[in-house]
């Protein structure tokens, strides 16, 4: 099974940092995402074999054609590459997907690994008030996901974690970013999460830009009144 589907061989993975948005609550990493796509004005390079994930199409952002459950973003110039992911990954299929991303980042030689998460607000603990976001780092050597802290509402954060340093040899640099959240409209903590996704990459912002798909498509279309009477 090939993964990985490029549009065009020429383009390079190598030395850039991968960001991957894990699908946990209030989807804040997938919108965080949207915001790095269309502020950098990222280009889908690739596609993902979706066989893992729950199966979706939809209408594209910037033109004809239709949103695959996995996709690829990047541009020259810009050191950062940026999977999309708009369907979680099936049940039954999570140590397949997994190890199918880690193998991906090691094969194309990618120089970092970043995976964004959202935790459940109502889950932390007195130590977890002080900020808004934190991060994980997994140990160098191989571990059990017994030894990466609980994340509630964090999907397959702790699996993604404790599988890379298991695959030898791993010497990519891999940590994620997670932030406290709820259900709900959560633009206002995507465009937080995505600033600290900034600063700690060091990227150039001087505003995000926020897709035009937010205004129609995020919570559905104003209902006309004219229905209520």
């Amino acid at each position: 099974m090939t993964f990985y589907h490029p549009f065009s061989p020429s383009v390079s993975l190598k030395s850039k940092t991968l960001i991957v948005p894990v699908v946990s609550i209030g989807n804040v990493p997938q919108l965080a995402v949207d915001l790095l796509i269309t502020t950098f004005d990222l280009k889908q390079i690739g596609i993902f074999d979706s066989r893992d994930l729950v199966p979706v199409v939809g209408p594209r952002e910037e033109g004809p054609g239709v949103s695959t459950p996995l996709e690829l973003y990047g541009k020259d110039g810009v050191d950062i590459v940026v999977v999309q992911q708009r369907s979680p990954v099936l049940k039954m299929h999570k140590e397949a997907f997994s190890t199918a991303l880690v193998k991906f980042v090691q094969k194309n030689e990618l120089g970092a690994l970043l995976y964004l998460t959202g935790v459940d607000l109502s889950n932390r603990s007195d130590a977890q008030m002080l900020a808004p976001t934190y991060s994980l780092i997994p140990p160098p050597a191989p571990s059990k996901s017994e030894n990466i802290p609980f994340i509630p509402g964090g999907g397959l954060t702790r699996r993604l974690l404790s599988l890379a340093p298991s695959s030898t040899p791993w010497k990519v640099p891999t940590a994620a970013i997670l932030q406290f959240v709820l259900e709900g409209d959560n633009r206002a903590d995507a465009e937080f999460l995505a600033g600290v996704v900034a600063r700690v990459l060091k990227l150039s912002v001087a505003q995000w830009k926020q897709p035009g798909s937010w205004s129609v498509g995020l919570f559905g279309t104003p209902h006309d009144q004219t229905l209520y009477g």
